[in-house]
């Protein structure tokens, strides 16, 4: 139980303000944590090809890999691929947190419920955490702090109640309590996604490594 546990950071990446935001916030879980999370951002994986399978499935390679996943649902309409890899690892039974910033309100839910499509809602071992970015750089920002001050405020902050939401995840009772369904779930996501991703990960002990690894973190039972 003393490893380091990996997050799989999921998002938006297209910009540059994606892209910084998903480093800061990634450093200060870090930080924040003292070490016990280390986020992985796909963003940072290096590819050693440009065949958009071969991205595909280093992402999903990293989604099962990952101890915990981190998934931003900002934006008025969700990215499409953080939602797959989200549903990838909800099939998986991986202990989750959903980050929305976007004061927008959006989905089709009813009043109070989650601003995103329904289908993307009520998972068990998930932590929603849904505030008002807006809102909570105005504060950050009070008395017109430097900009670097304003970051280190927030995003501790944010960090912190990202921690927090990993924490209840992790303590909701794992679904998979039969060592053989666990094992049939990893096997199947090795094997639905199809073009090469089998062959991509090329190790046919890698699904029985990742079970015992996550076993001994007490990820499943």
């Amino acid at each position: 139980m003393s490893d380091a546990m990996s997050i799989y950071f999921a998002g938006d990446l297209f910009d540059h303000k994606d892209l910084i935001g998903n480093a800061l916030l990634a450093s200060y879980i870090e930080r924040e944590s003292s070490g016990r999370y280390t986020c992985i951002l796909p963003q940072d994986l290096e590819q050693s090809s440009n065949r958009k399978e071969h991205i595909r499935n280093q992402d999903l390679k990293m989604v099962m890999e990952a101890d915990l996943g981190l998934f931003n649902f900002d934006g008025p309409d969700l990215d499409s691929g953080t939602v797959v890899e989200f549903i990838v690892a909800k099939q998986l039974d991986i202990p989750t947190v959903v980050l929305r910033s976007d004061f927008r309100s959006a989905g089709d839910q009813d009043p109070g419920g989650d601003s995103w499509n329904l289908m993307c809602s009520f998972y068990p071992r998930n932590e929603v955490i849904s505030l008002n970015g807006m809102e909570w750089y105005q504060k950050a920002r009070s008395d017109n702090r430097p900009v670097l001050d304003t970051i280190d405020t927030l995003y501790t902050k944010l960090a912190a109640r990202v921690i927090e939401g990993f924490a209840a995840a992790r303590e909701t009772p794992s679904l998979a309590t039969d060592p053989k369904l666990i094992e049939n779930l990893y096997q199947w996501a090795l094997r639905f996604p199809g073009a090469g991703l089998e062959e991509f990960i090329g190790n046919e002990n890698w699904v029985a490594d990742i079970i015992e690894k996550k076993k001994r973190k007490g990820l499943f039972e």
